[in-house]
């Protein structure tokens, strides 16, 4: 085999647009706006319904213009919007934008699939070049492993596996306790997003989501999902954000395995969150006479914020034409939203009754 090229870093913007943000929340101070100045994207301005958050935002990050409008926000023209607010509210800010417009949606789309159709929907109606942020397809370890992947490294894919077994605290989001679906619809939709760009179009999903004792408020915090893709694809997602026992048995991963070789991924963001620890990248190829021996590759950044400049750069990219592909488009993201409710189908109907 050719020597191996390991790519962790997305395609730039050859010339990128401004951005105007929507929403000043914490996704946004965490990620969006440190990946734009990493990445080195000109925020022309931000706008939020608290003004003083949106402001005291501006100030950190050297951004000029704090809009006091929505109709003042929308009227720049020739920039993409950065739309970073709650899934319930982004059928109100989508009619205010200008017909045309390039848009970036915060994930989830809506917080159902009826909402979703009626995102997707609008955005056709309005004309505008629409993508999701569904950043994980843009994690420097996921971009590794695609790049090995694509060059045919391990063979053909028939596993993938994501494993979660960690303490998330729930409380710094407490609108979570509001809504009547949880950790699908705002977590393991990263990993259902995945595997769809890896594997492709599932024929089914079976599932089953539940409450943790200790944070009943929330409709679940558990999942286990198996996706279908036929007799010799294995395709599972195991999510447990109630493991309260230290580091020591915590899990974060992603693995594919193939018929030449195997890949893992830590996702060190979610071990001992917020801190997080360190990701790992791993993979072992098979050599006939020699035992498997599993290689390191050293991971320059990670999920937060470096996958965030991947989602803007992509559509940015798409834009200018040197991309003739937009990945995460609101019509692939309608897709992954489809997975979800076809999950909350599936964990609502129950388990198949055993014969007696």
């Amino acid at each position: 085999m050719p020597r191996l090229k390991i790519n962790q870093w997305p395609a730039l913007p050859k010339t990128p647009r401004s951005i105007i943000c929507i929403g000043a929340g914490g996704i946004m101070r965490d990620a969006h706006l440190p990946a734009y100045k990493k990445a080195g994207f000109q925020v022309h301005g931000i706008f939020d319904v608290d003004t003083n958050r949106a402001a005291a935002l501006a100030k950190q990050y050297g951004i000029k213009h704090v809009f006091k409008s929505l109709k003042e926000a929308t009227a720049v023209e020739g920039v993409v919007f950065d739309v970073a607010v709650p899934a319930s509210a982004i059928l109100e800010i989508l009619p205010h934008l200008p017909k045309g417009a390039a848009v970036l949606i915060q994930k989830p789309l809506g917080e159902n699939l009826k909402e979703a159709k009626a995102i997707r929907d609008m955005c056709h109606k309005r004309n505008f070049t629409a993508a999701v942020n569904f950043q994980m397809r843009y994690v420097p370890y996921v971009l590794a492993a695609k790049s090995l992947i694509e060059q045919g490294a391990i063979g053909d894919v028939h596993d993938m596996e994501v494993r979660l077994t960690v303490n998330t605290p729930w409380h710094m989001w407490s609108f979570f306790e509001t809504i009547p679906r949880v950790e699908i619809l705002y977590h393991s939709v990263h990993y259902l997003d995945l595997m769809r760009s890896f594997l492709g179009e599932p024929k089914g999903i079976y599932a089953k989501t539940v409450k943790h004792p200790k944070t009943q408020k929330l409709a679940s915090s558990r999942s286990t999902l198996i996706l279908d893709y036929g007799d010799t694809i294995r395709a599972n997602i195991e999510a447990n954000h109630g493991h309260e026992f230290g580091l020591t048995h915590q899990e974060s991963y992603v693995k594919w395995e193939g018929t030449k070789g195997a890949i893992k991924a830590k996702i060190g963001l979610l071990l001992n969150y917020p801190k997080g620890e360190p990701d790992g990248f791993e993979y072992c190829l098979l050599t006939e006479g020699k035992k498997p021996k599993w290689k390191s590759v050293a991971i320059k950044g990670s999920w937060f914020p470096e996958a965030f400049i991947g989602s803007m750069s992509s559509l940015m990219c798409y834009l200018e034409g040197s991309s003739k592909v937009l990945p995460t488009h609101v019509d692939d993201a309608y897709k992954t939203m489809a997975l979800v409710e076809a999950a909350h189908r599936s964990s609502d109907s129950g388990a198949t009754a055993i014969p007696r």
